[in-house]
């Protein structure tokens, strides 16, 4: 699948279009297939990595998820397994 990937902090021209591999969802997650996007202020401080502080949740040296974004609309593509105890 092609995703959007962002390898180190810095300006727009830090994301790349890239080919991924398809995530699997772990327990308790969903994987989406994303139809629409929208870029909020945390994403743009992730991006930059700026303040300092977001390096502290997002990876110090590079972002620990490469790709990034969190306001996201589209179908559940796939659901991982369901966490013991819960209905």
């Amino acid at each position: 699948m092609k995703a959007i990937v962002q390898r180190r902090y810095g300006p727009p021209d830090v994301l790349r279009l890239e080919e991924v591999e398809k995530p699997v969802p772990g327990e308790g997650e969903v994987l989406v297939r994303v139809r629409a996007a929208s870029i909020i202020v945390a994403d743009w401080r992730m991006m930059r990595g700026s303040p300092f502080f977001v390096r502290l949740i997002g990876g110090l040296r590079r972002p620990k998820n490469p790709v990034p974004g969190t306001d996201v609309a589209g179908e559940v593509d796939r659901v991982g397994t369901q966490r013991p105890g819960r209905g």
